[in-house]
């Protein structure tokens, strides 16, 4: 941990509190009156840790001046609390002491209001519930402030508030430290302050992870002696090499860095590999004085030692979206591996403290509006598991740098497509696309790009629904709204289609009844059987009334009649002799499809079928079709069980549980001494691949597992 976070974590009392910001700023009058205020204002608060309540703003006022020296952002922080805590007002504290800092004052109190109304208990230990309030706090939390300088306040409050969180219970500790890593952390990268954000992670990781963190912190207490004594040779060697080639050790920094814990635990995560295979656990970084140095000492470097072209990143260039700029490049030195940060000193300040080095370092930079930036934090996802899959991918995956033909850079995760660009690009040009051209070589849209890659994205007139495109993208951005474009179109076609099917009922009146009689939400009659034959019910009796009691006998002859066909049901009061699959589409067993009348025939298409669509529009007779629920469906398995008497019994009667019928088995693979292999057909009646192999790995240790069925299956 950053050294001065680490001494800020152990001051608990007013004397020293007021020495350490002391330390960090000069007391001026106004902070001065403003301390001996907060003292009186907080007089007989504590802490559940024991200390004065005004230990902690002085101590959040300490670490913000550490990242900004504006007098103002200071002046909040002291008094982030007040309004909230004590019975002076808004109103007070504007007429003493101004409206800008006031106005901040009100941004984090609307922050404490929105998370008191928005955040679950920490009685709750539902953890999709914890998530999902998380991130609508975030959502409301960026939307609501419109001053960057509050969110800088916030992040040192509720750092101050991790560096003590030790005081709370521990169902308090875990929602804290969950919604850290949800809210905070992601704001925090795209303020771009690393220090805020990595001392933020690991301590949240330290909370929810405790084990994973142990693991970490050991292995680094362990190692990290032995590694530094080899860092420090590389370090000398290197600082020999720069002062041959003309630089003046004492106008460059060089110093080794260890990658924090958390920052360890999601490349292992995400590369799957073991502590010791982190590549960049250890590093140098070289300061120098100018961008051009940068260069001539990634040259020098280059010349002496081997580097690793593959893993040759250059953000100077193309900086990160928060600002970030370094050359990372890592060599060969002695048989070992060493990663190189190279960046000027007003890079580091950058990197260090991200949009607060505007306030600190220059005199009169604020950035004090235009969040839009943020904007994309604003996830609408409230599904957990997907919110954890778009965290990865968005803001913590290793990234590609690809420009358009204007030279225009964008910044997106490893794996992304053209299509994916498209989105980035503008979402109108991802909703149009037709086509692209990489490099000026016309290439399809899901093609996966490369850094430095040239895109070129063709658009039409049309908005197109590319609803199958949604598990090959790579980021959020277009796979949100792939969504959106589908809901949309799935719910355009669901209300044709239940129309379609009432006009078809009745079409021996050679009249569309649709238009004639109004009918609430249409799109549920090809979904729901029983309000499809509600909505005919109702019908009937408006044409009766329409057309008078002669025509009643007709009518009421007209039933809907259920037709089964092997695995799909068709209900309709015209006869059906066979059902077909067009050759367009075949849809497989459980997609969403659509029937087509085609004389005493039933034509099937999948739902999102081009062709289909045309046909919809075009009203053509429709029919209610489904899926039958009694249809088996087959599944294949790979195991691993213990190498032990009856384990195979064991999971087969587990199987039976669930009315799973096995169809073949071969055991005898060996994986280990102590473990063996075992493949296993099986079949059920259910259909949801995800919700069966939940079941079975309820028991079992699942290596594969797939879906053997589909449609066309007899």
């Amino acid at each position: 941990m950053d050294p001065f976070i680490n001494k800020v974590r152990h001051i608990n009392n007013v004397e020293d509190a007021i020495k350490e910001l002391e330390a960090q700023t000069t007391i001026t009058p106004k902070l001065k009156d403003l301390i001996d205020f907060i003292i009186e204002a907080h007089r007989g608060q504590y802490r559940k840790s024991g200390e004065p309540y005004c230990v902690h703003p002085i101590l959040v006022a300490s670490i913000t001046a550490h990242f900004s020296n504006e007098e103002s952002i200071i002046a909040t922080a002291l008094l982030h609390d007040v309004v909230e805590d004590t019975n002076f007002s808004l109103d007070y504290v504007k007429q003493r002491w101004g409206s800008d800092i006031a106005h901040m004052v009100d941004g984090l109190t609307k922050i404490v209001e929105i998370r008191e109304n928005e955040f679950i208990s920490s009685n709750n230990t539902n953890d999709s519930k914890l998530i999902s309030s998380a991130l609508t706090f975030r959502k409301m939390l960026i939307a609501s402030i419109d001053d960057v300088r509050v969110l800088v306040v916030k992040l040192c409050d509720r750092l101050h508030n991790m560096l003590t969180l030790d005081a709370l219970p521990s169902n308090k500790q875990k929602r804290i430290a969950e919604e850290t890593l949800v809210v905070y952390v992601p704001i925090a990268n795209r303020l771009g302050i690393s220090t805020l954000k990595n001392a933020l992670e690991d301590l949240a990781f330290y909370y929810i992870y405790p084990k994973e963190y142990k693991i970490i912190d050991d292995f680094l207490k362990e190692e990290q002696h032995a590694i530094q004594l080899t860092f420090n040779t590389f370090i000398s060697t290197t600082k020999k090499l720069l002062e041959k080639n003309g630089y003046d050790l004492d106008k460059i920094k060089i110093y080794s860095r260890i990658k924090h814990h958390y920052s360890i635990y999601l490349k292992m995560q995400r590369k799957g590999i073991s502590i010791d295979e982190v590549l960049d656990l250890f590093a140098i970084r070289i300061l120098v004085d100018d961008d051009i140095d940068c260069y001539k000492v990634l040259g020098c470097i280059h010349i002496e030692y081997k580097p690793l072209i593959s893993r040759f990143k250059d953000y100077i260039a193309t900086p990160k979206e928060n600002g970030y700029q370094t050359i990372h490049t890592t060599v060969f030195y002695n048989s070992k591996i060493y990663e190189i940060q190279i960046r000027s000193f007003e890079m580091n300040k950058v990197a260090e403290f991200g949009i607060a080095a505007h306030w600190k370092y220059k005199s009169g930079a604020k950035q004090t509006t235009n969040l839009n930036w943020l904007k994309s934090l604003e996830f609408s996802n409230e599904n957990v598991e997907e919110f954890y899959q778009e965290t990865k991918d968005d803001l913590y995956t290793e990234e590609i740098v690809v420009y358009s033909p204007k030279g225009q850079i964008f910044n997106l995760p490893v794996g992304s497509t053209a299509y994916d660009f498209a989105f980035a690009v503008h979402t109108d040009v991802g909703k149009s696309a037709v086509s692209c051209l990489i490099n000026k070589i016309r290439k399809p849209l899901l093609t996966e790009l490369k850094s430095t890659d040239i895109v070129t994205i063709e658009t039409g007139d049309v908005v197109i629904a590319r609803c199958s495109w949604v598990d090959m993208v790579k980021t959020s951005r277009a796979k949100k709204q792939i969504k959106l474009l589908c809901g949309h179109k799935i719910k355009e076609i669901d209300e044709m289609y239940g129309k379609n099917i009432i006009d078809t009922v009745f079409s021996r009146y050679n009249v569309q009844v649709s238009r004639k009689y109004d009918i609430d939400t249409p799109h549920k009659i090809s979904e729901i059987l029983d309000y499809f034959k509600h909505v005919k019910q109702t019908i009937e009796k408006n044409i009766v009334k329409d057309r008078g009691i002669l025509t009643r006998f007709k009518i009421l002859t007209s039933k809907i009649k259920e037709f089964k066909f092997d695995n799909i049901l068709i209900y309709s009061n015209f006869s059906i002799n066979s059902v077909s699959f067009d050759h367009c589409c075949h849809p497989k067993f459980g997609d969403d499809m659509v029937a087509f009348k085609n004389g005493n025939e039933a034509v099937i298409h999948h739902k999102m079928c081009d062709k289909a669509y045309d046909k919809i529009k075009n009203k053509h007779q429709m029919l209610f079709c489904k899926w039958t629920k009694d249809t088996l469906y087959q599944y294949k398995m790979v195991v691993s069980m213990p190498n032990t008497k009856g384990e195979l019994a064991r999971v087969l009667t587990y199987m039976s549980q669930y009315e799973g019928y096995i169809l073949s088995v071969e055991y005898g693979r060996q994986q280990h001494l102590y473990r063996q292999y075992c493949d296993i057909e099986f079949e059920i009646n259910k259909s949801n691949i995800d919700e069966v192999r939940k079941i079975i790995e309820r028991k079992v240790k699942v290596i594969e597992f797939s879906s053997k069925k589909d449609a066309y299956n007899k």
